[in-house]
């Protein structure tokens, strides 16, 4: 994989640039989503019945938000849409910490679900602005589970956090990484020319 994804500089540092990326989507998908059944049921008393619903729609928002992400950045352009959905995810996890209300949690879930991964609906097309053809498979491939092998931590960390800070507050420094993934996003997606299209 060496000579393909480090082949020179400036391959090197796209491929380091996805894979973190990658990774921090993951490890947020990952530390919420093992940890919010116990998060509801822990500091709200939702029975298992009530939190799986909570639960489901979280990941309902998840699959509208990759479906968004795909037409939004036909739209205004790769980066433009990362950078949207990485500060959305960043304020919506840490809004989700302070929510109290049990419609609150509901709706919040959903739009917390939506920016936080909808970040997948645009790897696929990153990398294949960011390296030829022959490459693409082997690169979307290593880089993305590359990422889901650090996300992995996610839970992890959560776990490690919330003994001293309680779930709500271990799911809202969460935020910090998506600023994270917002300056990775600036310095390593260039500006995409956006084609006028007639829509008919």
């Amino acid at each position: 994989l060496g000579p393909i994804l480090f082949a020179d500089g400036i391959t090197a540092r796209r491929s380091l640039a996805v894979a973190a990326l990658c990774a921090i989507q993951n490890f947020g998908y990952y530390g919420v989503l093992v940890w919010l059944p116990t998060y509801l049921s822990e500091r709200f008393q939702f029975p298992i019945l009530k939190s799986s619903l909570w639960t489901s729609v979280t990941v309902l928002g998840m699959c509208g938000g990759i479906v968004t992400f795909g037409h939004a950045a036909d739209r205004i352009g790769r980066r433009n849409t990362f950078l949207i959905f990485q500060c959305g995810a960043a304020i919506s996890v840490l809004s989700y910490a302070c929510l109290t209300s049990a419609a609150g949690l509901l709706w919040g879930g959903a739009v917390m679900g939506a920016f936080m991964n909808g970040m997948v609906g645009g790897y696929g097309a990153l990398i294949s602005d960011f390296y030829p053809a022959p490459v693409r498979a082997t690169a979307q491939n290593a880089l993305f589970n590359a990422g889901r092998l650090v996300g992995s931590l996610g839970p992890i960390f959560v776990a490690a956090v919330a003994r001293s800070r309680g779930f709500s507050g271990a799911i809202g420094l969460l935020s910090v990484i998506y600023i994270l993934a917002a300056c990775i996003t600036v310095v390593s997606i260039p500006r995409q020319r956006i084609m006028a299209r007639s829509i008919k």
